[in-house]
């Protein structure tokens, strides 16, 4: 792996997950290919799907930042019982699983990276992307917890390597399964809101 190499200006990295726990398809991965090729405020979008598996969806989110190397990391994930799409704030350094991921994996009160901080912030511009949801009249709430699954473990994990990463900005977004008045489509349209205004952001 090569150490550190400059970020893109003009890449974006947009994560998905596959289908877990039974249900036969994911919100996210839909947005995450949606969004595959996309040019937003100037800047190429990647799209790519992880397995949902602790410690591989780790190793697969490496390869893509290593070939995109992008200036920005949107990771998403399905929460099926919010109504909201709901941008993290934090992300904890702690793997409990509820049920097994989809490689059979059940880690108990267990460290994402050994020694490794509390907790970490996102980097994204939560309250920006929140007012561009809502402008694009998604259902929107920012969320204080994205749980101790596989979401967290990915969603704390980028956090983690951004942290030796200068310059690149990254977190993770949690949207609800698609019911009436709230598509997979129309939801994409707002992570392209909510993305642009994510690179708008200069402070």
């Amino acid at each position: 792996m090569s150490k550190n190499p400059a970020p893109s200006a003009r890449t974006v990295l947009v994560t998905g997950f596959e289908p877990f726990g039974g249900e036969r398809s994911n919100p996210s991965a839909f947005i995450a290919g949606a969004l595959d090729g996309r040019e937003l405020a100037g800047h190429r979008v990647t799209g790519v799907v992880l397995p949902v598996v602790f410690g591989a969806s780790l190793r697969a989110l490496d390869d893509a930042i290593e070939r995109v190397q992008p200036a920005l990391v949107v990771c998403l994930g399905v929460a099926g019982n919010r109504r909201h799409i709901t941008p993290e704030r934090v992300a904890i350094n702690l793997d409990d699983a509820r049920i097994p991921d989809n490689a059979g994996n059940l880690p108990i009160e267990q460290p994402v990276v050994a020694g490794g901080p509390v907790a970490y912030w996102s980097t994204l511009p939560v309250r920006r992307m929140e007012a561009a949801l809502a402008a694009a009249d998604v259902p929107v709430k920012l969320s204080e917890t994205a749980g101790t699954y596989v979401c967290n473990h990915l969603f704390y994990g980028l956090m983690h390597r951004l942290a030796q990463r200068p310059g690149v900005r990254g977190g993770f977004v949690h949207v609800p399964r698609p019911r009436a008045g709230l598509s997979r489509a129309k939801m994409a349209d707002g992570l392209v809101a909510a993305i642009a205004a994510a690179l708008g952001e200069t402070d």
